[in-house]
């Protein structure tokens, strides 16, 4: 096992040493207006030449709480020298080169009441003249991406099925028939709402394909949906609600578009069917090249020399959480072979090295996020280690010429961070912005355990402190949402261990029965088990992280989580009701029956239950919280959004009206305009501040009355 410094990277001890900060004996602890008001740094773009990058860092203002972007420019060659911040005129997003040397980007200025693509010439880091507006549409531009060529261009936008061109008059109206202000959903149309928003039958994100001429759009678009002849595709590219650019590619020749997408249709929210389809513009032609597969396909990666499409594919119909396996076809054979099918981790990203004999993946592992190489020719893969210590959570990997890798890490210590590696060594830091600002900080340290879990397997779990706190410490035992997910060694601007740490609690997280990273078999086996396995292995892990920190004090305790984590408060209070002195429960499934006809991704119930409620209605009943509502006992805190489509508000109310039923000291707190998360920076601070209160009274009682 590699010698480790808990949950600090490379750039933190450097910053550490080399930064003003004050002693950790007198620095203070992380506040929630310290995780808000973080800066937030940028996956690096990289120009054709291999050296020149751009990023932003996004600041969020104290007192207003709101957030700008700086531009940076800088040479990968002199890490020494200083970054250069760009004047692009305003705000700009979506930061892209062509190889015409110009940078592109999206913004909304002048007299364009849309946000539209520009360009502007870079030469040293300097802007070569006025921003050029490349594009003028009537509809917002969501993304877009230039061929490799510079020749043509693809955008995406919300657009009506119908339309022909980039935005046309009734987009997103057909479900406002009027004369009042009523939506009309059709049964046959799928999704009426989604995550947090309701769906606009008729309308939806479609990409087009322009030619560029001296950095104008020219000549008549093609919808990549629509071919010349046959039938036209209907759905969502990329797809919602948290498709990106990554999911649209070109291939190396500029002629066909890659695209994932997934059928809108009645069948749409019981699928989990997405598909790569190719558009070969020139010929006006649209294949499906993943259609045998009723799973899910996705993150189309042409290889440099045009031979290859590397991708994602699921095996199991309607499984959302199934193994993510890296396949490769031969273009020009159609011949598709699965390359990481013996390797049990399943791949969340993808890149080609210039030389096109490796794909960099990332995959979960344990509680790391690493890179992976992955040889094309034997399919052999291979874990590079990039960090000293831990690798954390690495991610946006870019890979470059002469064997670099550039990325971004994080971890529980630290937020994202660019780094670059050279000839798959240790990485250096290209970055050192939210780390100088978290060394201000007191320190924590994140300590890693595992222990003998349900039917004897083993179970991880991580255990995050003030480093130089003295005194007993209460326990805050932390339950991820998923529940095919984990609690990894990651910087989070909502559930963040290090600022309740900072409060002074020891924060106990634990990967039960279910979590990813540990091979599929793990991830399935919380399959119709929601309330078995996963509470014995917190009821263990619990055991277990007393056990091995003698500083943390068992009888002060209180356990919190989100979704599924949210569901496990309100089982633990039936089912366990008497070990925590209080509970946060935020966005927690309350009752399965009514949560099952409310949500929207009905393939997500279906799969975790064994089918819908009226086929094993049993065993929803078997692990509903709502049968056990007379066990309850424990104080909560009921957090929830008016705009979350996944777990509907109502189960909140439903949970806070029981305990009032029941006299349980209770709060409810109630925002309007968030969904499953929470975005804003006021509410963050919010939550925050009212969470850290709830947990203050019932842990650190002032006068003993509670």
């Amino acid at each position: 096992m590699k010698n480790t410094f808990g949950s600090a990277s490379l750039s933190l001890i450097l910053a550490a040493l080399s930064a003003p900060a004050a002693s950790q004996e007198t620095a203070p602890p992380m506040t929630a207006q310290d995780l808000v008001t973080m800066p937030r740094v940028g996956a690096p773009i990289v120009a054709d030449d291999g050296d020149q990058i751009v990023y932003t860092v996004t600041r969020t203002d104290p007192q207003t709480y709101e957030r700008s972007s700086t531009v940076y420019w800088r040479r990968l060659a002199d890490l020494d020298g200083e970054a250069v911040v760009l004047d692009l005129g305003g705000e700009a997003s979506s930061l892209s080169f062509a190889n015409d040397g110009h940078l592109y980007f999206l913004a909304t200025r002048g007299e364009s009441p849309t946000r539209q693509l520009y360009r502007v010439g870079i030469d040293d880091g300097e802007t070569t003249g006025e921003p050029q507006q490349v594009t003028s549409f009537v509809a917002p531009i969501s993304g877009y991406s230039v061929s490799p060529d510079g020749a043509r261009l693809a955008v995406w936008g919300e657009i009506g099925r119908n339309c022909d061109s980039f935005g046309c008059e009734g987009d997103g109206t057909a479900h406002l028939p009027g004369p009042g202000d009523g939506r009309l959903y059709d049964a046959k149309d799928g999704f009426y709402r989604h995550w947090d928003e309701w769906e606009t039958p008729g309308t939806y994100s479609r990409a087009f394909v322009f030619d560029l001429v001296d950095g104008m759009v020219s000549g008549e678009p093609v919808a990549i949906d629509t071919p010349r002849t046959g039938d036209p595709f209907t759905g969502d590219t990329p797809t919602k609600p948290f498709g990106g650019g990554e999911e649209i590619a070109w291939s190396a020749d500029g002629e066909t578009v890659f695209f994932t997408a997934r059928a809108a249709d009645k069948a749409e929210p019981t699928s989990t069917n997405t598909d790569i389809f190719a558009a070969d513009i020139s010929a006006g032609t649209l294949s499906n090249l993943t259609d045998e597969n009723e799973a899910a396909d996705t993150l189309p990666t042409p290889s440099p020399d045009g031979r290859y499409l590397a991708y994602l594919a699921m095996e199991r119909p309607n499984y959302e959480s199934d193994r993510l396996v890296v396949h490769l076809r031969n273009l020009r054979s159609g011949e598709t072979r699965a390359l990481t099918e013996g390797f049990d981790r399943s791949f969340g990203s993808l890149d080609w090295t210039p030389d096109g004999r490796y794909l960099i993946a990332t995959a979960q592992d344990v509680l790391d996020t690493p890179a992976f190489r992955i040889d094309i020719a034997s399919g052999s893969v291979e874990r590079l280690d990039l960090m000293a210590g831990n690798e954390a959570h690495i991610a946006n990997i870019e890979a470059l010429s002469d064997n670099r890798l550039l990325f971004t890490q994080d971890s529980i210590g630290a937020p994202s961070e660019i780094y670059l590696s050279r000839d798959y060594e240790q990485a250096v830091p290209v970055t050192s912005i939210a780390n100088m600002a978290v060394g201000q900080l007191a320190s924590v340290v994140t300590s890693r355990f595992n222990f003998a879990g349900a039917n004897g397997d083993t179970v991880w779990g991580q255990i995050t402190k003030l480093e130089n706190y003295d005194g007993a410490m209460p326990a805050i035992l932390y339950v991820h949402g998923g529940p095919q997910g984990s609690f990894n060694d990651g910087w989070s601007s909502r559930w963040n261990p290090r600022v309740l740490a900072s409060q002074g609690y020891a924060v106990i997280s634990v990967d039960f029965h279910g979590s990813t990273g540990y091979g599929q078999d793990f991830t399935d086996s919380i399959n119709q088990d929601w309330g078995g396995k996963p509470l014995q292995d917190l009821q263990l892990g619990l055991e277990a992280a007393l056990a091995k920190d003698s500083q943390i004090d068992g009888s002060k305790a209180c356990a919190m989580g989100a979704s599924y984590g949210g569901y496990m408060m309100n089982w633990i209070a039936g089912r366990w009701p008497d070990r925590f002195d209080c509970l946060v429960q935020h966005d927690g499934l309350f009752d399965l029956r009514s949560f099952y006809y409310t949500t929207e991704e009905l393939w997500f119930p279906r799969w975790d239950f064994g089918g819908t409620y009226a086929e094993q209605s049993q065993l929803y009943e078997q692990w509903n919280p709502v049968n056990y509502v007379e066990n309850w006992q424990t104080p909560m805190l009921v957090v929830t959004g008016e705009q979350d489509f996944r777990v509907p508000y109502t189960q909140g109310l439903a949970s806070f009206t029981a305990l009032q039923e029941r006299d349980i000291p209770a709060q409810l707190l109630v925002f309007p305009g968030e969904n499953h998360w929470v975005l804003d920076p006021k509410n963050s601070v919010q939550w925050h501040e009212t969470v850290f209160a709830w947990l203050d009274r019932w842990l650190k009682p002032q006068d003993g009355s509670e």
